[in-house]
């Protein structure tokens, strides 16, 4: 078979790992997609699984329903460096921007945290069926950025239940804290960051002073305010950037 160097005209999330030689049948979804993107049969795409796997093949039929892809290779990409978010319960829109600047970023895991101050916000994302819309707007993201691994999106939380693995480094956003970069030098790559802020309005000081009994650590990106979703992906870069600093 001739090699093809072709650039891959767009990517498609997979379920199932891609298997080489093998077909992958794509629903509705990605067919409608593709025909918005006017690929056509014989063009080169690229599928991920959100799992590390990644798959490059040809278009082999288009209809209505389904999108058919002939896999001509496979590559299994390492999980990037762990990077844990901790969002508050907040509007729902603004979360929803914010899971689709994550997936992008390669975040490992989402969880939603409910404040006290969550419960004033309406309306605001909350409970499996808006999980359900944030999984969908992450694949978007993961399909846009060509990206391997998707997030895992854990149960929502109150901020009573709150918890963190051993050996990870957990920080909450705080304009009164020390500057991020300076936390995250100190800790070093060893230990993969854990981010928490709170939503409109911020984290009440008792729930600040809560989290800072458990062990959280309070940083800060800015001296001004900045929005939920301004903090939550500034922070994200900034960890990522610092973590790219390790890398080989």
């Amino acid at each position: 078979m001739e090699r093809d160097d072709r650039p891959a005209v767009a990517t498609f999330f997979a379920d199932a790992a891609p298997i080489v030689g093998g077909v992958t049948t794509l629903g509705e979804d990605a067919a409608h997609h593709a025909r918005v993107k006017r690929i056509d049969v014989g063009d080169i795409v690229q599928l991920t699984d959100g799992r590390g796997s990644m798959a490059r093949g040809s278009v082999s039929a288009l209809r209505r329903g389904a999108l058919e892809v002939v896999v001509d290779a496979t590559n299994e990409l390492p999980r990037p460096p762990a990077l844990h978010l901790c969002v508050p319960v907040a509007d729902r829109d603004r979360m929803l921007w914010l899971a689709e600047k994550g997936a992008e970023f390669g975040v490992a895991t989402w969880q939603a945290v409910r404040f006290r101050r969550s419960m004033s916000v309406s309306p605001r994302g909350e409970g499996t069926a808006f999980s359900a819309k944030i999984r969908a707007r992450m694949l978007g993201a993961l399909e846009q950025s060509g990206g391997a691994w998707l997030p895992e999106i854990l149960p929502d939380a109150p901020i009573e239940t709150l918890a963190f693995a051993e050996g990870v480094f957990p920080i909450v956003l705080d304009i009164m804290g020390a500057p991020i970069l300076s936390l995250l030098d100190a800790t070093g790559p060893t230990k993969p960051p854990m981010i928490i802020f709170g939503p409109e309005g911020g984290i009440e000081r008792d729930e600040l002073v809560t989290l800072e009994d458990r062990g959280w650590r309070t940083a800060r990106l800015s001296r001004n305010t900045l929005r939920f979703e301004t903090a939550g992906i500034a922070a994200v870069g900034v960890v990522r950037a610092a973590q790219q600093r390790e890398e080989p």
